[in-house]
C-alpha cells in the first residue's frame, strides 16, 4: 500500500472554541487516512500518526514498538533526549521496565489505595474549607486543583509537603516543550538528587511510606539507592502534575455541562462511571503516546518499518466515532467510557491509575456538593491553557461560589 502524504507539521495545539477537542486536522485524518506520516521538529524523521482507538491499542499492546526514546527514528519531544535513568520506567523497555515497575506494583493495588480514601477525604475538606474562607475571584488551581493532589501523593511517598514548591518547579521543566534537554534534565537531576537524601533519611526514620520501603528494598539488592530515589523522583512528578490538571479541567468541564453534573452526585457506581467518561472525554496526555517499531508490522494495510516513530494522540482515539457515539459529547452515563485509553494500554500502561480514580472520585463530586453554585470567572476564551506541555491543563482558573 502507498503511504500516506506528510502532514506538513505536528501540532498539539487544541481550538481555542473546544479547547478540549481534538484538532479538526486529525479529526479528519482520522476519518480518512488514519495512519498517517507526520513532520516533527526540523531534522526529525517523519512519524505515523495513528488516530483510530483499535489500531492504537494495537500498536500500545504489541511487543513490537519500544519506548526507549534513543532509538533512531524515535518521535522524540525534543532534540537530544536521553533515555532517562532506569528509575523512570516509563522509557525503558523490558526487563528493565519489569523489573523497577515490580518494585512498586504492590503500592498501587486497588485494596491499598482504598485504604488511602479516608486521607484523600479529609484532604479535599480542609482545602475546600480554606478555599472558601477567600474572598473575591480565587484560583482553584493554586487553592485546589493543584495541592490535593501534592498533598496526597507526598502521604503516599513519606514526602514532607513543605518542600512541594521545590518539586512543582522541577516538575514544570520535565513537562514543557519548550525547556531545552539540559533544563529537562537538571530538572530530573534534582528531583532525584533530593529523593536520594530521602532515601538514607528513612533508614534511620522509617514510616508507612513508599520511600522507606523501596530503602528497605535497596538493602536487599533488589534496586539500587540510585534506582529507589528515581522511582520516588518520577512518583512525586507524575502523580501531582497529572491528576492536578484533570482535577481543574474536569471542572471546567462539569461547570460547562450543567445537566451532566447530577451523575457526579449519585451513588459509588454512578460516580465511578461518570469518572470514566471525563477521562475519556478531557485526555490530558498532550503530546500523544510514542513508540519505536522495533520490527515490520503492518497494521490497517499500513507497514511501519522497524525504526519508524508512531506518535499516538489519545485525546484523537478516545473520540473515535467507531467505538464511541457522539464521541464530541460528554455523557457521564456512557456504558462504554472505561474503554478510553487515557491511561495507555499494554504493559505500559499507567501504573497509578487506581489513586487517580480514587481522587477523583473522591474530589469531583465534593466540590459539586460544597459548591453548588460554583462558576468560572472570567470568559473561556480568557482562560490559558498548557498547549506546550506533555499534560494538557490550565496554567490558572478563576472561580466564584
Amino acid at each position: 500500500m502507498t503511504s500516506s502524504p506528510t502532514v506538513p507539521a505536528f501540532t498539539l495545539t487544541r481550538p481555542k472554541g473546544a479547547p478540549l477537542a481534538p484538532s479538526p486536522l486529525y479529526t479528519e485524518l482520522r476519518a480518512k487516512q488514519p495512519i498517517s506520516r507526520v513532520s516533527l521538529w526540523e531534522g526529525q524523521l517523519s512519524p505515523w500518526l495513528v488516530t483510530r482507538w483499535e489500531d492504537a491499542r494495537t500498536v500500545l499492546g504489541s511487543p513490537a514498538f519500544s519506548t526507549n526514546p534513543t532509538h533512531p527514528g524515535a518521535p522524540t519531544f525534543r532534540k537530544d533526549t536521553p533515555q532517562g535513568r532506569r528509575g523512570f520506567f516509563a522509557n525503558h523497555d523490558d526487563p528493565v521496565h519489569a523489573t523497577m515497575r515490580r518494585t512498586l506494583t504492590r503500592e498501587f493495588m486497588v485494596k491499598r489505595i482504598n485504604e488511602l480514601r479516608p486521607a484523600i477525604a479529609r484532604l479535599t475538606d480542609e482545602l475546600l474549607t480554606e478555599m472558601t474562607k477567600l474572598s473575591g475571584p480565587t484560583d482553584f488551581v493554586e487553592h485546589f486543583a493543584l495541592p490535593l493532589p501534592s498533598l496526597v501523593i507526598c502521604e503516599l511517598l513519606g514526602v514532607p509537603y513543605e518542600d512541594h514548591a521545590f518539586f512543582q518547579e522541577h516538575s514544570k521543566a520535565i513537562v514543557d516543550f519548550n525547556a531545552t534537554a539540559q533544563k529537562a534534565e537538571q530538572a530530573l537531576a534534582s528531583l532525584s538528587e533530593y529523593l536520594l537524601g530521602l532515601v538514607e533519611t528513612k533508614r534511620t526514620k522509617p514510616g508507612n511510606d513508599v520511600i522507606t520501603r523501596l530503602a528497605a528494598q535497596a538493602d536487599e539488592g533488589v534496586i539500587t539507592d540510585q534506582d529507589a530515589a528515581d522511582l520516588g523522583a518520577f512518583l512525586l512528578f507524575a502523580g501531582h502534575e497529572t491528576t492536578a490538571n484533570m482535577i481543574a479541567l474536569s471542572t471546567i468541564t462539569l461547570i460547562a455541562h450543567p445537566d451532566q453534573i447530577p451523575h457526579i452526585l449519585g451513588g459509588e457506581e454512578q460516580v465511578a462511571g461518570a469518572v470514566e467518561e471525563l477521562l475519556r472525554y478531557v485526555s490530558i496526555v498532550h503530546g500523544g503516546l510514542r513508540r519505536t517499531a522495533v520490527e515490520d508490522v503492518t497494521i490497517d494495510g499500513v507497514t511501519i518499518r522497524a525504526g519508524e516513530g508512531v506518535i499516538i494522540p489519545v485525546h484523537v482515539a478516545n473520540r473515535d466515532p467507531e467505538l464511541f457515539t457522539a464521541p464530541d459529547d460528554l455523557d457521564l452515563d456512557r456504558a462504554n467510557a472505561r474503554q478510553h485509553l487515557a491511561f495507555g494500554y499494554g504493559i505500559h500502561q499507567c501504573l497509578g491509575q487506581p489513586l487517580a480514580r480514587a481522587e477523583l472520585q473522591i474530589v469531583l463530586p465534593e466540590i459539586f456538593r460544597r459548591l453548588p453554585e460554583l462558576k468560572i470567572a472570567v470568559p473561556m476564551d480568557e482562560i490559558a491553557f498548557k498547549q506546550d506541555t506533555v499534560v494538557y491543563g490550565v496554567v490558572e482558573l478563576p472561580v466564584t461560589w
